[in-house]
């Protein structure tokens, strides 16, 4: 992978999860679930062209900022693991997700997914989570792990390398009728 590309993708992804924790306005300890396809990141189609160079930069740019901000991590395995997560196994006690017996590898669960079990104190993998928000790096459809009411987050940064990107947050769902009345902030 040339400078140029592992540069573009740091860039971007640092602007982007920036952009991202204010818009979703994320708390410190709320958990952020990525899904990355690096064979995207390059520019080749998904599941084609694993690059751990490219999750390596994706990895380098985002755990400082996420650390920074005390955000939890989840990244989401390719479908070969059922979108299993990788997380901190404190934070998988936090949120009361039990461990799943299974550890990614570059065409098993994913170069990023891998990239960041190696950079973990404590990495578990999990089924399923819910979490407050997400980056979608690559069209990996990362939906099935956010919280119920999720709201597209339109970011100035659309691709991160050669990958789309689309970003979400969530919010408590609106019940209730028109007589209903709802908090000016939302939790």
């Amino acid at each position: 992978m040339s400078e140029t590309i592992y540069s573009t993708i740091t860039r971007d992804a640092s602007a982007a999860l920036r952009e991202l924790i204010a818009a979703a306005d994320l708390k410190a300890g709320q958990l952020l679930v990525i899904g990355c396809s690096s064979s995207e990141m390059v520019g080749e189609r998904i599941g084609k062209h694993s690059s751990m160079e490219a999750a390596l930069a994706l990895r380098d740019a985002i755990l400082p900022i996420l650390a920074e901000h005390g955000i939890c991590l989840a990244v989401q395995c390719c479908e070969h693991l059922n979108r299993a997560l990788i997380m901190e196994r404190a934070t998988a006690e936090k949120y009361g997700y039990d461990p799943v017996w299974v550890k990614p590898q570059p065409k098993a669960g994913g170069s990023f997914a891998t990239a960041v079990w190696e950079a973990m104190s404590d990495p578990v993998a999990v089924e399923s989570i819910k979490a407050h928000a997400g980056m979608d790096i690559g069209a990996t459809l990362i939906g099935m792990h956010l919280r119920r009411v999720a709201v597209p987050v339109r970011l100035s940064v659309a691709k991160i390398g050669e990958a789309s990107l689309v970003c979400a947050r969530t919010r408590p769902a609106y019940i209730g009728g028109p007589r209903a009345e709802y908090q000016s902030d939302e939790p």
